[in-house]
């Protein structure tokens, strides 16, 4: 068993640790671009026997005290390794250490506490109705679950995924990115603290090969991906073959529409702060702010300060800024967006192309804004994943939701108005999945997820644990704890 986190070659199968056999995956420090230890893939042999001790671990008769205990024996230990898990995190995607320990480790624990009450308060087997105790509903587990987890939020997403498949009875293999593996070791470690059976958890690094292997297997039955669009069509495609079920999560542009009656500096100052959290690179990020024309230049103005002004530090730098994109491919991505933004016409504000000022190295991305963006430049349509904000101007509310709803994402929308019928109103009319308004933040526990291209399910609380059950209905056959 692996002590060190930061030897990422090591894979967990069937409750024991074994020595990757495939190829080497190269990484570097986000913040220095020095080489770090290689992520070793799993083997298509080794991906094979993951799926074959979870489908033997026996997880899937579980009882429901049994799975809660497990449950909170992870959240003891995930709370034990708090600071190893922070820092992993800011050491491997650049994300600056006081947000990996707040906003990383925090959401993540936060979700699991939401889990573990929405588990508490709707049983798997229930009556139909409260006069009908011989018609029951029975949620029972979907089968064996594949875990493919993205780098951006390492430890949240493998919590949201590897929490509920859990508490619904699915025995599971995790595939962690390459840029992640060492926040999944560390996880690992806490699934063996949970005192699960051998193969009701599995751990498999490698890159998209080995994920591409385990969802071939026809013995997996249920597929929750989170990532790029490209990859979850891949995944959706393979998953119907065998008619497998998904929860595919992946990318957004989401809009923030300021209407002329709001807070307009407070609005500004979230909605930025929002859109350059976790450097940028998080899929619901605030990232196209649609501003009501009779306030657009005072908000370009605000916007632009508040960007000029937004400090950019090392990961290991205590307090709020914004740290490196997590790799030099991420980068060049930003770069190119960029470029393509200030090719289109956008008008640059603050920040632009290059590396951040004092920064010789590491993947530094300049906060930047570009304003005067229509729907026809790249930078309104596609998924910056960095520090760049857009700004639209819009005329009426029509026309702020037609903008807003004008992507193939539909992952969050956020809104900003005093008025609380043009809220409600507007919220209904976005495509979106999640709707916040005035900067009210998501409870742990509300269902995570998109609909057009964002992805399909949801994630979180009990909408997470559905996500990997089956739904059965027995009628005639009563049980003494539903009709006493």
């Amino acid at each position: 068993m692996p002590n060190d986190p930061a030897v990422p070659h090591r894979l967990l199968i069937g409750g024991a640790w074994q020595t990757a056999q495939g190829a080497p995956l190269a990484r570097c420090d986000p913040a220095t671009e020095e080489s770090r230890p290689p992520v070793i893939a799993a083997s298509p042999e080794q991906v094979a026997r993951a799926v074959a001790a979870a489908q033997q671990s026996g997880w899937q008769a579980s009882t429901p005290d049994r799975r809660l205990a497990a449950l909170d024996r992870l959240v003891e230990a995930i709370g034990a390794r708090a600071e190893s898990f922070a820092q992993a995190i800011s050491h491997e995607i650049g994300a600056p250490i006081d947000f990996a320990r707040r906003g990383q480790v925090g959401a993540a624990l936060d979700h699991l506490a939401a889990m573990r009450a929405s588990f508490i308060a709707a049983p798997d087997d229930a009556p139909v109705a409260p006069d009908r105790p011989g018609d029951r509903v029975r949620y029972e587990p979907a089968g064996i679950a594949a875990l493919i987890t993205p780098w951006n939020w390492p430890l949240n997403q493998v919590v949201l995924k590897a929490g509920a498949a859990l508490l619904a009875g699915c025995p599971m293999v995790l595939k962690p990115s390459e840029l992640g593996t060492d926040t999944a070791m560390l996880f690992a470690l806490c699934m063996e603290d949970a005192g699960l059976p051998d193969g009701a958890f599995n751990l498999l690094t490698g890159g998209a090969a080995t994920g591409a292997a385990l969802v071939a297997d026809q013995r997996v039955e249920v597929i929750s991906f989170t990532g790029s669009t490209r990859a979850g069509q891949a995944i959706a495609a393979a998953a119907a073959v065998g008619f497998r079920r998904t929860i595919l999560e992946m990318g957004g542009k989401s809009p923030n529409l300021l209407f002329a009656d709001c807070d307009l500096p407070t609005a500004i100052r979230q909605g930025l702060a929002h859109c350059f959290r976790n450097n940028g690179q998080s899929c619901n990020a605030a990232a196209r702010m649609l501003v009501a024309r009779e306030v657009y230049d005072d908000a370009v103005a605000l916007a632009a300060a508040l960007a000029a002004d937004t400090p950019v530090g090392p990961p290991d730098l205590s307090g709020d800024h914004v740290g490196p994109q997590v790799s030099a491919a991420q980068f060049a991505h930003v770069q190119g967006l960029l470029g393509s933004g200030l090719a289109e016409g956008a008008r640059l504000v603050a920040g632009g192309p290059g590396r951040a000022p004092g920064f010789a190295r590491g993947f530094f991305t300049r906060p930047s804004v570009l304003a005067d963006v229509t729907p026809q430049m790249r930078v309104f349509r596609e998924e910056i994943f960095g520090p760049v904000l857009t700004m639209t101007p819009f005329d009426t509310e029509d026309e702020a939701v037609a903008l807003a709803n004008d992507t193939p994402y539909g992952l969050a929308g956020y809104i900003q108005t005093t008025d609380p019928v043009r809220a409600d109103r507007v919220a209904r009319s976005l495509r979106v999945g999640m709707v916040q308004v005035n900067g009210q933040s998501r409870v742990p526990g509300a269902p995570f997820g998109g609909v057009k291209a964002s992805g399909t399910g949801r994630e979180a609380g009990l909408w997470g644990i559905r996500a990997f059950q089956e739904i059965k209905s027995i009628s005639g056959a009563q049980i003494p704890s539903l009709t006493s």
